[in-house]
């Protein structure tokens, strides 16, 4: 595969005095009525004037002479190149694509909504220009198509995959890392180097999106309802040992049980609750 090279054009300074000598030869020509010398002086002066161009910092002009490629101008400056050369500017900044949200379905097939930001430049002049039509609708096409990807390869969070151990919320770097690493590969062959690609934008689809919000707050109560009675059976047993350890009263089964039915809706309970105080003995 053929790969760029870059070349030193003349210097456009040098250039601008010859066409100056060209146009002055070419009035006295024709103020001396020699017409053929005029003609001919006049068609070099034209094509002078063609062959000058200006190169920005951070830009560059790749040169094809009759469909053959010979070179790229990466310098900037003012220069003059062969005037048969087709010329095609080509900018070397970075660039950003702040992608619109798509929506996608994610590994178990539940629609969610997703984008990402991309931040970009052209490597490589020749593959920019000859191996791909159009460079920019590329990296759209193929950024588009590995976000597609990668939001099939995770699930968006692992409410219904337990076992999953990456998912498109809670990844972060390592998400970000391989999508960078899946738009590079897609990218390569167009000479664009992928500065930085990271997901901006992720949440489900309008369709499920309140029955998953219903489902995430039943987990989240039920994750605290689980702690709550796990602390609460903690503390009933440590007050049962240490009233048996320190022999403040006997009690027995039956009235162990009642203690701890009494405790658990205390400590379980969503509300304050309110105390019974018992002014007779203790079995009554």
């Amino acid at each position: 595969m053929k790969q760029e090279f870059n070349v030193k054009p003349l210097s456009g300074y040098l250039a601008v005095l010859a066409a100056l000598l060209l146009i002055s030869g070419t009035f006295v020509a024709f103020y001396n009525e020699i017409v053929w010398l005029g003609v001919v002086m006049t068609i070099l002066t034209v094509l002078t004037l063609i062959g000058f161009t200006i190169v920005e910092p951070n830009g560059s002009c790749v040169m094809v002479l009759f469909g053959a490629y010979s070179g790229t101008i990466r310098d900037n400056g003012f220069f003059w190149v062969n005037p048969f050369y087709l010329k095609r500017k080509i900018s070397l900044r970075a660039r950003n694509f702040d992608s619109e949200p798509i929506k996608v379905n994610d590994k178990l097939g539940n629609p969610i909504k997703i984008g990402f930001v991309l931040v970009w430049r052209v490597a490589e002049t020749y593959k920019a220009v000859f191996e791909v039509d159009d460079f920019q609708h590329f990296v759209l096409v193929q950024s588009d198509a590995a976000l597609r990807k990668l939001a099939g390869l995770y699930p968006y969070d692992n409410l219904e995959d337990h076992e999953a151990v990456m998912t498109l919320r809670s990844g972060g770097e390592e998400v970000n890392d391989e999508l960078e690493k899946e738009i590079r590969e897609r990218l390569t062959i167009a000479g664009i180097e992928v500065i930085e690609a990271r997901i901006n934008y992720i949440a489900y689809a309008e369709e499920i999106a309140n029955a998953m919000l219903r489902r995430q707050q039943a987990t989240a109560v039920v994750s605290a309802r689980f702690k709550i009675v796990e602390g609460a059976v903690s503390m009933v047993q440590m007050a049962l040992e240490q009233l048996s350890d320190k022999k403040i009263v006997e009690l027995d089964e039956e009235r162990k049980a009642a203690m701890v039915s009494n405790l658990m809706v205390v400590l379980c309970s969503d509300k304050d609750t309110t105390p019974v105080v018992n002014t007779g003995t203790l079995h009554s």
